[in-house]
């Protein structure tokens, strides 16, 4: 976790978690015959860490351009800290985007200008005073932990001290939003964990809420309170993220999921088949299903040989989360029924993948 955070802790007040930052209703846009937005309603307390989730051309990056005015939705509302902004003018829009921050995924940074000045540049555009901008470019380095990287040039700047480069920016204006499109996704996987470290730790001592665009469910799963999932520009799945990943009830994010979740291993799946004398069961849990004696309290209530394959706990928001393979018998096919209708009345859910012929 980063520990640069000082004088700048202090410049935004505690978060009202009951307010709205960003408030989107019915938000529609196309682009010929294709719908980039088809209904989009959303909300982002503030405070907050929401993370949008989706595919490549699922409308993620139309939505972030409404959300900071860049494009115009055909029908819809647009709320940022209360004020309708889909059909205000260029002139309007100014004030308004100077609330909302944005990181890049490709930094965006001017190869001319000192850390201080692309740090402070937001200010520059305003016409603050160069000692007002100069303190504030100060705060911001000390709290990306790039206090001594002042008078560098972008050029001798690591990918991960670049992205810091940017928050930094970002955050000059004190916005109430910080968008980030993408942000971790041009970096190596150690950078973005720290440059996400350093996100929720801006977030939780400064109270600044967070929008992420990302199409990686591990920054979602390292950062977020909520998660949005978006499909063809509508958000078909929603909630806390430790929920969704327990119980994940759309089909893409089942497929953004799959690469996280444990998998039954490669050899047993491919003996998969309608019959034989071994079931194999998928078995998900998550909350106080995950953290009770379920599998004794099994062998007790339905007594009678199974096994684990294969599988593990996570821990997600505090919420253990879980997915195993079980084996059981399939001879007595009332003793598997009465086994899956066990574990279902304990709030877990059983997918019966198929059977083994043999030994497993």
């Amino acid at each position: 976790m980063n520990q640069h955070v000082s004088p700048a802790a202090s410049l935004r007040p505690a978060p009202d978690a009951a307010e709205d930052v960003v408030r989107l209703v019915d938000l529609k846009r196309h682009f010929g015959a294709t719908a980039a937005l088809d209904g989009v309603s959303l909300s982002v307390r503030k405070g907050e860490i929401l993370g949008i989730i989706g595919r490549s051309g699922a409308g993620k990056s139309t939505l972030i351009r409404c959300l900071n005015g860049l494009e115009r939705p055909d029908s819809g509302e647009v709320f940022v800290e209360g004020r309708e902004i889909s059909r205000l003018g260029e002139r309007q829009l100014q004030p308004l985007r100077r609330r909302v921050g944005m990181i890049f995924q490709h930094f965006n940074l001017l190869s001319a200008k000192t850390v201080e000045d692309n740090a402070a540049l937001p200010l520059k555009i305003a016409g603050r005073p160069k000692t007002e901008r100069r303190r504030r470019a100060a705060e911001l380095l000390d709290l990306v932990g790039l206090a001594e990287k002042a008078r560098a040039y972008p050029a001798s700047l690591s990918g991960g001290q670049k992205q810091r480069v940017g928050i930094a920016r970002a955050l000059a204006a004190d916005p109430a939003l910080l968008l980030s499109d993408e942000a971790t996704s041009a970096l190596d996987p150690e950078t973005t964990r720290s440059i996400l470290a350093l996100l929720r730790d801006i977030n939780r001592r400064l109270g600044l809420t967070i929008l992420l665009i990302t199409h990686e469910m591990e920054v979602i799963r390292s950062i977020a309170d909520r998660v949005a999932v978006i499909d063809a520009g509508r958000i078909v799945e929603e909630g806390p993220v430790w929920s969704v990943f327990a119980d994940p009830r759309s089909e893409v994010s089942r497929s953004l999921l799959s690469s996280m979740r444990p998998q039954l291993p490669e050899g047993l799946a491919a003996r998969l088949s309608p019959t034989g004398n071994e079931a194999v069961l998928r078995l998900d849990v998550a909350g106080e299903t995950a953290r009770g004696s379920l599998l004794s309290d099994l062998a007790t209530a339905v007594p009678g040989r199974f096994r684990i394959l294969h599988g593990g706990i996570d821990h997600i928001q505090d919420q253990p989360v879980g997915t195993l393979f079980l084996s059981i018998p399939a001879t007595d096919p009332d003793h598997v029924a009465k086994a899956i209708a066990f574990l279902r009345a304990r709030a877990a859910r059983v997918e019966v993948l198929g059977h083994v012929a043999g030994p497993v």
